[in-house]
């Protein structure tokens, strides 16, 4: 890293955690592309759908212990073979 980068590190480091954990999220958010406008309000309506069909009960809600359990299931089905 440069010297510029170092002395960032060191005042960042000195922040309160909930400070630092912001900063990082705003870093990492830098990184990204901006998000497209259609695919943004293409998600946005996916949301409101699936919200939908839970509020209806027209969804199948799954318990997570479930979910967790067949994808250990799964990964050890794929290690053997």
């Amino acid at each position: 890293m440069s010297p510029k980068a170092d002395e960032l590190l060191r005042e960042a480091l000195s922040l309160s955690e909930s400070e630092r954990a912001e900063l990082a999220g705003l870093l990492l958010r830098s990184l990204e592309p901006p998000p497209e406008a259609d695919v943004e309000e293409a998600w946005r309506e996916e949301v409101r759908n699936r919200v939908a069909a839970i509020d209806s009960g027209e969804a199948e809600m799954i318990p997570w212990s479930v979910v967790r359990d067949r994808l250990f299931a799964r990964l050890s089905e794929r290690r053997r073979g």
